[in-house]
């Protein structure tokens, strides 16, 4: 049986990192080689020395909004509201607390430009709502709402585009591709200027990706689905890297699950969009995706199952108590880890 108690470890809360480094790449960088098993300790910004003309770096384009509203019922309760996925202009689905305030058929009001109605419930609980408002959804959102930062964060964020990667584009996540927020454009710049190709692939993240697994038997555990595509250009440079031998590398978990999605078993991708729910746990094989840059990931959680099919669960688990021994940042804010 494959079990959740498995990709567990023990790690400091001293450990867990409240605030981003600055400036963004600056954040310290665990290189860990699959062929020899060492590790090497470095700045994120020297990630150039690993890369060479030829790879490709695909990254998550995705923007977080800012999705985290405070709303009101008719008779004055407070009603925190979290979007997780958009259904049409008007309608979501999203996360109420307390979801006892949110029952089909109440009115909830958020400001006086913004209102909502619940219409229904999903089947694992979430509530669908549909908005009210004059005007661009988005300008209003960015107006009234806050960013959705994890549980475990809790100092304030003095500059909201610090949990915004720096090639963001298109609205729609409620998390930030974390991995991603290491990188500067001048750092980025570099690395082009290497000979390093850039392709970009969407996925929304959903905090299906980061909600606790429940079941002890990972096979019963169901993730959310989340939004991905995968437009021509990108699957034009990957399936050309592939075809020539060179080296395909993700950054974050977010790119592998869109590329590993997508991909055939030769590696090869298609334009597509559409859902994903893919949960990649060991064993796995992985078909497009030849080296990863991420993030250290919660105990237990599907991100480090992932990092685990990837590397190796005991080599993942090493790693993780060699990161915890020296002193390394972890989660959303944290310090980053390239697995070649």
């Amino acid at each position: 049986m494959l079990l959740k108690s498995d990709y567990y470890y023990d790690l400091p809360e001293e450990l867990i990192a409240q605030t981003p480094a600055e400036p963004r790449d600056s954040s310290r960088l665990l290189v860990y080689d699959r062929k020899t098993g060492k590790t090497e300790h470095r700045i994120f910004r020297d990630i150039k020395e690993y890369l060479r003309a030829g790879d490709v770096l695909i990254i998550n384009n995705t923007k977080v909004l800012p999705a985290r509203l405070y709303a009101c019922t008719p008779n004055g309760g407070r009603v925190e509201v979290l979007l997780l996925k958009r259904r049409d202009l008007a309608e979501w689905e999203v996360l109420v607390r307390p979801g006892k305030k949110a029952r089909a058929g109440a009115e909830l009001t958020v400001s006086e430009e913004l209102s909502l109605t619940v219409t229904g419930v999903t089947e694992t609980g979430e509530r669908v709502v549909r908005f009210h408002y004059d005007g661009v959804f988005e300008d209003i959102l960015s107006r009234v709402g806050s960013m959705p930062l994890p549980p475990y964060i809790h100092e304030k964020l003095k500059d909201k585009d610090r949990y915004q990667t720096v090639y963001c584009k298109t609205d729609g996540s409620a998390a930030a591709p974390t991995a991603g927020l290491h990188f500067t454009k001048e750092l980025l710049a570099e690395i082009q200027a290497m000979g390093v190709q850039v392709a970009e692939v969407l996925l929304h993240v959903g905090l299906g990706t980061f909600r606790p697994v429940k079941e002890e038997d990972l096979t019963n555990h169901v993730m959310h689905s989340e939004y991905y595509s995968v437009n021509e250009r990108a699957a034009e440079i990957v399936n050309a890297a592939k075809r020539e031998g060179r080296r395909v590398i993700a950054v974050g978990t977010t790119s592998v699950r869109t590329l590993e999605t997508v991909a055939d078993e030769n590696g090869m991708l298609r334009p597509c969009s559409g859902d994903t729910s893919i949960f990649i746990y060991p064993p796995y094989k992985f078909k497009c995706v030849d080296a990863l840059i991420t993030n250290f990931h919660l105990p237990e959680s599907t991100l480090i199952m992932l990092v685990s099919a990837f590397m190796g669960r005991e080599q993942c688990l090493a790693l993780y108590r060699e990161a915890v021994g020296r002193g390394y940042r972890f989660f959303s804010f944290g310090d980053a880890c390239l697995i070649l």
